[in-house]
């Protein structure tokens, strides 16, 4: 008899594919939530892998410019005894000590730094991060290992035949770290900074980012309670698109969750940010993430967020537009959640 063959890699993930995760929610109640949540956080902080051990908040001011409504500074800090994250930092002309503003931690996405994000350069961020600041919010946008300043050197990457991100994740896999885990990690202690800061209510703090942005956002939020409301843009999908037969090989070095798809799919990650607030931008016309595999992934979030009795919390933008934010509703949010005291 002829066995079946599986050849390739990509034969072998399709293989792997058609089966269930242990940990994929198929719950309806609130004890159902609950048993889930547990158990699929312990999965997914085991196999994240170990965090740097942080080293004390030392920020070095490297620029202060007054904007039209706002200070831009950047800033510099270290947030572990191997790495350093270069940032700006948005701050009204409304928000003081006296009077605390909101404030939300701005997540660039791949192949881009923060620059859109503020303003500098011009790409699908929108400058969303000087936009909120308009309306009053603290922002912060750091880079992400591999992007913008902490780009690494082609010689050292191999370019053009390989992405910086995937360089890198194997680069520091030989010293027992995850990319993955050290960006959430730096979006931590950014989150820390911002809470050090005087102008800024600690207990207001969001995260908003689209792409790989929506990764971060998604992944920080999933993690750290401290965030109160979340936007993610374009990024909510299932590792059935990403990896599946239509070929599309949508993942890389920076956005790879090592065992994900052992224990659930990334709604799943995004569920263990319920029973806090959610936005997931959804665009008609993205080619990255597709309109209709995000809308199912977003009807698996759906579920999670009734479960644990807070289907309100939880907020679908699908828009008519490309891969992009959409401004004006995430602003509104953002302010929605995060102004009322």
């Amino acid at each position: 008899m002829a066995i079946e063959r599986f050849l390739t890699a990509e034969q072998s993930v399709d293989q792997l594919l058609q089966t269930t995760p242990p940990h994929q929610f198929n719950g309806t109640t609130k004890t159902d939530w609950k048993e889930w949540r547990m158990q699929f956080r312990r999965h997914m902080r085991r196999h994240l892998g170990p965090r740097p051990e942080p080293v004390p908040l030392e920020v070095e001011t490297l620029e202060q410019i007054q904007q039209d409504g706002y200070t831009r500074e950047k800033i510099i800090f270290n947030p572990d005894a191997f790495s350093s994250i270069p940032a700006y930092v948005l701050i009204p002309d409304s928000a003081s000590e006296d009077d605390p503003a909101p404030a939300v931690l701005c997540a660039h996405g791949h192949g881009v730094g923060k620059d859109g994000a503020v303003g500098i350069v011009d790409d699908y961020q929108k400058q969303y991060a000087v936009e909120l600041a308009k309306r009053g919010f603290v922002t912060m946008a750091p880079d992400w290992r591999c992007f913008g300043e902490r780009k690494d050197r082609d010689e050292w990457v191999r370019r053009p035949g390989r992405d910086g991100c995937n360089a890198a994740y194997f680069a520091l896999g030989y010293f027992g770290y995850q990319l993955l885990q050290l960006n959430i990690s730096d979006g931590q202690r950014c989150l820390t900074y911002l809470q050090s800061r005087p102008e800024v209510d600690e207990n207001r703090l969001g995260c908003m980012g689209c792409s790989f942005g929506g990764t971060m956002t998604t992944y920080i939020a999933a993690f750290d309670w401290r965030v109160k409301a979340a936007v993610i843009v374009c990024y909510l999908s299932t590792l059935i698109d990403a990896l599946g037969d239509r070929g599309r090989g949508n993942t890389c070095g920076s956005q790879f969750m090592f065992g994900l798809r052992a224990a659930g799919d990334i709604a799943d990650v995004a569920g263990l940010i319920a029973p806090r607030s959610c936005m997931v931008q959804i665009g008609s016309d993205d080619r990255c993430f597709i309109e209709s595999d995000a809308l199912a992934a977003f009807q698996h979030l759906e579920k999670i967020y009734s479960a644990c009795g807070k289907r309100e919390k939880l907020v679908l933008d699908h828009f008519q537009g490309e891969h992009e934010i959409d401004l004006v509703p995430g602003i509104a949010f953002l302010e929605d959640q995060l102004k009322r005291k």
